[in-house]
């Protein structure tokens, strides 16, 4: 059994557009995975239930839903239900009377006027826990939409830092723009995903409204068009050589190349780019027989939700000289260490600088907090995302010949590390904070990397370290 320690980058905005599986379609034992997850922590907040704002957003009017739906909606629920009371790490369930609530939420179920009520009051049951790795994936929508721009946390503030040309958004958005309210909504650490889990999985619509501050100090109102690709009504992925299978193959290409290692080398440095630990080991020996070769590394994980734990405990052994306890795996029936072996003389001794950010989380923010933890090396950048769990992914569908993906992930363990702490909702503090400001992202500056080669001893600066890695777009 693969254990993951969170998956591909920004995961959560595919969750609308692909089955809720990972990877080529398998059998229901093989998709069964113990997962860690990017998905940061998300809190029960109002907007589940503000019907009256996703309404205001569609252009028309929403189809009721029939008696067969709603009663699907309800088995989801009765699923979800279980999985929490089988699954759940803590048999308190934090306080929270999960019977009681099971029924309040099914008895509200009655009342859902569409299929995204129904997903809101599914998802309220889970994110009643306030755990960043329980939560819904509701099914494939039929239409795949984007758009067209991605935003993210600078320190405590939002701010817009990837613009698709060709879209709407590039004629009303530019990188360094902050997003000061995303419909209606202000924008704020302890909510952003929240808002993004609402907004772009549970209830997507066909366009967004920003409020918008410049690098300059303009603000204004935009109205941002979603770009959709209409789809089957029906995803049928039973046979393998259906169009929607070969599709998903198609995607799963294209984001391992997306995914894949990029590096700069410049004399004793080498500045490793790695976007995942959802990376083959072969892959990882490739690039740390190139490490080896240099005196100092800077390690890049910015964005990096995590991925295999194999591949996290294969780069804490190669940076050590001695094995070293990651963290203890805390689960209801008891405790375990996850252990790194060291290659010894083979790992890598030089100087090692770890870069993090925002939206760095589970084993990219294991790794940081293990080199801090053993003074192996420096951490800078921003405060990491918080989201450290270990978590069971359940797989689930309805139908026979064609199917209806979606699933629930239960978080299963705490980890706990070495100095008694977990890493959940409050991430790994830098040891040293560089987050670019509104005008280095809108001048494509990278003030943090281009301190990371300095504190290598290298020359770099944030022009030229905003280019050494350009940010690519998936295929539309």
């Amino acid at each position: 059994m693969q254990i993951f320690l969170d998956r591909a980058p920004l995961k959560i905005t595919l969750l609308a557009t692909i089955p809720l599986y990972f990877g080529n379609p398998k059998s229901a034992s093989e998709r069964n995975l113990v997962q860690l997850r990017l998905i940061l922590p998300l809190t029960l907040c109002p907007l589940l239930f503000s019907a009256t704002i996703l309404r205001s957003q569609q252009t028309t009017p929403p189809r009721p839903m029939d008696s067969n739906e709603l009663g699907r909606a309800h088995a989801i629920l009765r699923q979800a239900y279980t999985e929490v009371k089988k699954n759940y790490y803590d048999p308190t369930y934090h306080g929270v009377d999960l019977d009681a609530s099971y029924k309040s939420l099914d008895t509200r179920m009655d009342s859902a006027q569409t299929i995204n009520d129904t997903f809101r009051v599914i998802a309220a049951f889970l994110l009643q826990l306030h755990d960043s790795h329980t939560f819904f994936q509701p099914p494939v929508r039929t239409n795949h939409s984007t758009f067209g721009y991605e935003m993210e946390m600078v320190g405590d503030k939002c701010f817009i830092t990837h613009v698709r040309p060709g879209t709407d958004a590039a004629t009303k958005l530019h990188v360094g723009d902050q997003v000061l309210a995303l419909n209606g909504f202000a924008v704020k650490r302890a909510d952003f995903i929240n808002m993004r889990y609402f907004f772009q999985t549970l209830s997507p619509a066909p366009y967004e409204n920003l409020n918008l501050l410049s690098p300059t100090g303009e603000r204004r109102q935009v109205t941002i068009q979603a770009l959709i690709q209409r789809g089957a009504k029906i995803v049928d992925l039973t046979e393998e050589g259906s169009a929607n299978f070969w599709q998903l193959v198609r995607a799963d290409e294209e984001m391992d190349h997306l995914n894949r290692e990029r590096y700069y080398e410049s004399g004793d440095l080498i500045v490793w780019k790695m976007p995942s630990f959802e990376v083959d080991v072969t892959d990882l020996e490739k690039m740390s027989s190139k490490v080896r070769k240099h005196q100092t590394l800077v390690l890049d994980l910015r964005d990096n939700p995590g991925g295999f734990e194999d591949s996290l405990k294969y780069m804490v052994g190669q940076v050590f000289d001695h094995d070293v306890t990651i963290a203890d795996r805390v689960s209801r029936k008891d405790t375990k260490p996850i252990v790194s072996k060291t290659w010894g003389h083979a790992a890598f001794a030089g100087k090692l600088i770890v870069l993090v950010n925002s939206q760095s989380a589970s084993a990219a923010e294991l790794f940081a907090r293990v080199i801090q933890l053993e003074k192996r090396g420096q951490v800078i950048g921003d405060q990491s995302a918080g989201a450290v769990m270990e978590a069971h992914d359940s797989d689930e569908f309805l139908g026979t010949d064609s199917r209806i993906y979606y699933g629930f992930s239960i978080t299963s363990a705490n980890l706990i590390m070495k100095d008694g702490k977990s890493l959940e909702n409050t991430g790994v503090t830098p040891d040293e904070q560089v987050i670019p400001t509104a005008q280095d992202l809108a001048d494509g500056k990278d003030p943090a990397l281009a301190r990371a080669v300095q504190l290598a001893g290298g020359t770099l600066d944030p022009t030229a370290a905003g280019k050494l890695f350009p940010h690519e777009w998936p295929t539309l």
